[in-house]
Parts: C-alpha cells; structure tokens; sequence
C-alpha cells in the first residue's frame, strides 16, 4: 500500500494515545486500481469494543457507518489497522480468524511492545497464509 507519512502518523499516535490497549481502525484507498499498489486515502480510528490489550474489534454498525461513509467519498476499505501492545507486529491467531471475514484486505499492525519506536507492518491474510506487503511510504 502506498501511504502518505502524514496518515501513517495519524495510525501510530493512535496506537500510542492509550499503549494498554489495542487501538484499531480503517484506511479508506483509492478505488478502482486493480493490480497497482493500493493509495491511502484517509484513516478512519474506531472503538475497540473489547477495550482490550488482548484483542479487538470494530463493532458491526460502526463498521457498517464507516464502509458507508467510506464509499461516498469514492473510496473502499483497503486495510484494516490495529496495534498490539505486548507483541511484535506479527498477526496473531485471532488476526488470522478474524481476517477470514475480509479476504483480500490488508492488516496494519502497530507493534508498541520494543523500547524503541513503534514498528509497523502489513499483511495479507489468506486462510492460514500470511504474507508481508511492503508499506511504500509517500511524502505528505
């Protein structure tokens, strides 16, 4: 996915307003572009209805009212973004179940667990297959 540094940004101070709990939310792409990387439009930040350091979840008519919003601006969903607070970006278990529900999305984790800085990666999960996808960052 390509995306801007600003809205990468916006993802990891997310992550890190509350590093106890999983933060989670969407990021809208330019539709239409089949084949090419994808183009972050804008990040949308939703509730963790968990408010969990364990897990999360976008509740269903919040997500309903995203994708809505979402698609009148022209856009899709291109990924689904969330931290982990105690783990390595890697997706976990529950990372891969729940990514069945939504083949072809990529998943942006926000690992807070180093002393350092945050680290961010990108995937894309297929049943059980887990793939790494570059995160082209663009100037803001």
């Amino acid at each position: 996915m390509r995306i801007a540094k600003q809205l990468l940004a916006e993802i990891v101070a997310h992550a890190q307003e509350n590093p106890r709990v999983e933060c989670c939310g969407v990021v809208a792409v330019l539709a239409g572009e089949d084949g090419a990387p994808k183009t972050a439009a804008r990040v949308y930040r939703a509730e963790n209805v968990h408010a969990s350091a364990l897990k999360f979840e976008i509740g269903p008519m919040e997500l309903y009212r995203l994708n809505e919003e979402i698609e009148e601006e022209g856009w899709e969903i291109g990924a689904i973004y969330h931290s982990h607070v105690r783990s390595a970006p890697y997706p976990s278990q529950t990372d891969i179940g729940f990514a069945a529900g939504w083949p072809g999305l990529e998943w942006i984790i926000v690992g807070l667990a180093g002393d350092g800085e945050p680290e961010v990666r990108s995937y894309v999960i297929d049943g059980a297959q887990v793939s790494e996808i570059a995160l082209e960052e663009m100037p803001s």
